[in-house]
């Protein structure tokens, strides 16, 4: 049934400062700097060469956090652990953003002004607003944590993206090194799916749509298969009205999908097989292999179609894959050793994790 289709991972990218405390790995060892105590505000859980963060500051990342990352109220323990990684990525973020202060890199109110924009291009005023909401946040917080986040990017793309070169030889050389990798076993389906469900489930598209039973389901499948009849765009449609989650946000795009996989289900590999990249099919019903009852209806556009033997170095996707491998692998090796550098000529000090260690050691 369509639904072996729909389990490749896609990722929202709604979690920003995870992503980014993930980029910033590097800078994940202590920052707790020795020297003799002071005293300090109660408000205050560390400082960054005298900048201090605030207990406030650390609260909101550890409820942002705590709502991605847990199911259920976490031990004291466990929070005091989960705080103190929060306050590191907190930390880490404040001495990268530092030295962009330095480099004149900040981003500026236009910037944060323009991506606030793209933003919401996709929602109205009120689902916007709903949105910040459900996030437990504010649209100041939503500025802040973007102008953070575009100013750290103008910090990498200035001192480590800009530095990158690769060379045809290089794209040549790892090539021949690694061309079995190039080499499909089979055909491959580049697939992209709009699904609609008469079971109970988040819709998770951008119109909070949502199909209730059978009759609700098909009604609203043939009125999508309408629009996509008179050409409106695929994509638009599934990240507004597809109830397939993971595949939702990104234009209803499943990734590739070996034959042998689709042959599982015999009527969407017959319905999929005779398309031209470009392509929809006929709405399909979703049936449940367990019960044989239907719960709900897809209906897929062919992206593309590989098949299966060697892709060539002269193959321009080849070229562009190799290199974008390589220039991601340059990067990540350059962006450790950056911050590293960065955080030994920090002063840092932690006086949550002082908190913690005074009041537990024994």
């Amino acid at each position: 049934m369509p639904t072996l289709l729909t389990d490749t991972d896609h990722s929202s990218a709604a979690r920003s400062r995870t992503s980014l405390a993930v980029g910033l790995l590097a800078l994940s060892a202590l920052a707790l700097v020795g020297g003799c105590k002071r005293s300090h505000n109660a408000d205050v859980v560390a400082t960054v060469n005298g900048h201090a963060i605030m207990r406030s500051d650390l609260d909101k990342a550890y409820e942002a956090q705590l709502g991605e990352a847990q199911q259920q109220t976490p031990s004291p323990d466990q929070a005091d652990s989960l705080r103190l990684n929060v306050l590191q990525s907190l930390i880490n973020e404040e001495i990268v953003e530092q030295r962009a202060a330095k480099m004149n890199l900040t981003a500026t109110d236009q910037e944060v002004d323009d991506k606030l924009k793209e933003m919401k291009a996709p929602y109205t005023d009120a689902q916007f607003d709903e949105r910040l909401k459900a996030n437990h946040t504010t649209l100041d917080d939503l500025k802040h944590n973007l102008r953070r986040t575009l100013t750290i990017n103008k910090l990498l793309n200035k001192e480590i993206n800009s530095k990158i070169t690769v060379t045809d030889a290089d794209v040549a050389n790892y090539y021949n090194q690694h061309k079995a990798e190039f080499n499909f076993i089979e055909t491959q389906y580049h697939l992209a799916q709009i699904q609609v469900t008469n079971v109970p489930s988040q819709p998770g598209n951008l119109q909070n749509s949502k199909a209730t039973n059978d009759a609700e389901a098909k009604k609203k499948i043939q009125a999508l298969k309408n629009q996509l009849d008179s050409g409106a765009d695929f994509g638009v449609l599934a990240m507004n009205y597809s109830e397939q989650p993971d595949t939702a946000p990104n234009g209803g795009d499943i990734g590739f999908v070996p034959e042998s996989r689709l042959r599982t289900d015999a009527s969407v590999y017959a319905a999929i097989s005779k398309l031209k990249a470009g392509d929809i099919t006929d709405i399909i019903p979703m049936v449940e292999p367990q019960s044989k009852k239907t719960v709900g209806y897809a209906i897929y556009k062919l992206l593309s179609r590989e098949p299966a033997g060697q892709r060539e170095l002269s193959d321009p996707r080849v070229q562009q894959a190799i290199r974008q491998q390589l220039q991601e692998g340059r990067s990540q090796l350059l962006k450790g050793a950056y911050f590293e550098m960065l955080r030994d000529q920090a002063k840092v000090q932690n006086f949550f994790a002082e908190q913690i260690f005074k009041n537990d050691a024994h």
